[in-house]
């Protein structure tokens, strides 16, 4: 098999086995954070990444062109890459420490003053994470997920020291996510050291800014609809938004059904087959599908675990996770479009081309989202929410209902893109089967702690899969080659 030729089907399936593995390490992080700071510290923590955001914006940009440039084989691409986001991650870090005594005093958290100066150690992680996982994404994607992993045990181990040992509260958390960082970069630099040789080729970072402000429009777009969290927090305090984090902390499982059609973009760029597409739907919704549910049949139960208070997220956590569901599916359809673009094919980028394609319809759409969620929790904020849960539940409803139409406008892009069958059958499978699962669960009594919810989860997976295993002759298959790979990894390890 050629070096850089991705496995669609496996690759997929280890990176959502690595985000499945990491929901309990995650749960236990967050669990951790939860259970040993108070709400409005938790809502700062949010507040914490909410800001952190905002300063790497730029920093998927070069990588966005390096994914592109190496997975059609331009040489130098990934050295190029890497440099020039390691230079904008400098500039970016001291942009932050300038303005960081003007953010602590607009969010009236001087006292975490040095919690949020920890931040600028991960700004410059992150674009180097971001640079590497571009150069992993174009060969061997699957290797992003074992990256994954090791951040994640390596946070819950650090967490459990620092927050809980050492009694260090938020600084304690950001502290053990930055050097879980650190230790998953020193692997990506150890995968990707073979394709670090060689001369960097200035050209190339030349295309790639020429057509920057493309990027840069389709990032803004995505972090202006994420400007509600900020609005929550600064109209409806600290609770608020440790709802909406306690909330989205489980619905964010939902969303790792994406990761299922990860290969999708890199292969769709070296190689356009209508049935990878086909394949990758059903992969994310035979996933989705009963997670969602799943999780809107137990909210009660999942928001609960996390604290006592937060059961009051409830209806929070549901609005989250259908809007999950729609996210999940939308993301493959923007794959799609943009693994289907051949404006950049030759290592040259023509701007005004580039502004005529179907990509920068797709990187348009979020201001369309921005344009009616931004208002609507202003007014909500300002003038009908009465308490914290009120706000917070009237803002993830708000998110949802924006999304439906975002989801529905990439998928007709698509179409136009490609032409592909959407598995419709298959769909109504996961569907029944999904139903048979609610019902049981519905049936029984919803637990409150851990191990007891932990337990029901699995019951409610084990129904589902037998139900789907029964009368899919497609998802017996796919089972096969999970199994079939699994085994060979085993005995590549002995």
């Amino acid at each position: 098999m050629a070096e850089n030729e991705v496995r669609l089907t496996y690759s997929g399936m280890i990176m959502f086995l690595s985000k499945l593995l990491s929901v309990g390490t995650g749960l236990i992080f967050s669990l951790m954070v939860a259970r040993n700071t108070t709400i409005g510290e938790y809502g700062i923590y949010g507040n914490l990444g909410d800001t952190l955001s905002y300063f790497v914006l730029p920093a998927s940009i070069i990588p966005f062109w390096t994914t592109r440039f190496t997975a059609r084989n331009h040489t130098g691409a990934p050295k190029t890459g890497v440099e020039a986001n390691l230079i904008l991650s400098a500039v970016s870090a001291m942009i932050y420490f300038l303005l960081l005594p003007v953010i602590t005093s607009a969010f009236n958290t001087e006292a975490y003053l040095i919690t949020y100066a920890l931040v600028v150690f991960q700004i410059i992680e992150l674009y180097t994470l971001h640079a590497f996982e571009s150069i992993l994404l174009a060969t061997q994607p699957q290797r992003i997920g074992y990256g994954f992993l090791l951040f994640e045990a390596c946070r819950v181990l650090l967490g459990y020291a620092l927050i809980i040992h050492f009694n260090l509260g938020l600084f304690g958390a950001i502290s053990s996510a930055i050097i879980a960082y650190a230790m998953q970069l020193t692997l990506y630099l150890k995968l990707t050291a073979g394709k670090l040789k060689g001369k960097i080729r200035w050209g190339y970072l030349k295309e790639w800014l020429k057509a920057s402000p493309v990027n840069l429009y389709n990032i803004i777009g995505e972090r202006l609809g994420a400007f509600v969290l900020i609005i929550l927090f600064i109209y409806a305090g600290e609770v608020a938004r440790a709802y909406y984090g306690a909330a989205f902390t489980i619905a964010t499982i939902i969303g790792y059904s994406s990761f299922l059609a990860f290969a999708l973009y890199p292969k769709l760029l070296s190689k356009t087959d209508p049935q990878d597409i086909s394949t990758s739907l059903r992969m994310v919704v035979m996933f989705a599908i009963p997670m969602t549910v799943g999780a809107v049949v137990l909210s009660d139960s999942y928001v609960t675990i996390l604290r006592p208070e937060y059961h009051l997220a409830r209806p929070v956590l549901i609005a989250l996770a259908v809007n999950s569901l729609c996210t999940s599916v939308s993301s493959v359809f923007s794959n799609i479009v943009s693994g289907t673009e051949k404006v950049d094919e030759k290592a040259k980028i023509p701007f005004r081309e580039l502004i005529r394609t179907r990509l920068f319809l797709v990187y348009t759409l979020p201001y369309l989202r921005a344009a009616i969620t931004i208002p609507l929790t202003y007014f909500i904020l300002t003038a009908l929410a009465q308490t914290a849960i009120e706000a917070t539940t009237s803002i993830a409803v708000v998110i949802l209902a924006a999304n439906i139409p975002l989801l529905l406008a990439t998928y007709t892009l698509a179409r136009k893109c490609i032409t592909f069958n959407m598995p419709w059958k298959s769909l109504v499978k996961y569907i029944v089967s999904s139903a048979v699962m609610a019902a049981v669960l519905l049936a029984i009594h919803h637990p409150t702690r851990i191990l007891h919810t932990i337990a029901v989860t699995l019951l409610g997976g084990a129904i589902y899969l037998f139900i789907l295993l029964s009368t899919d002759k497609e998802a017996r298959s796919l089972a096969r080659s999970v199994l079939q790979e699994t085994l060979r990894i085993i005995k590549l390890a002995e």
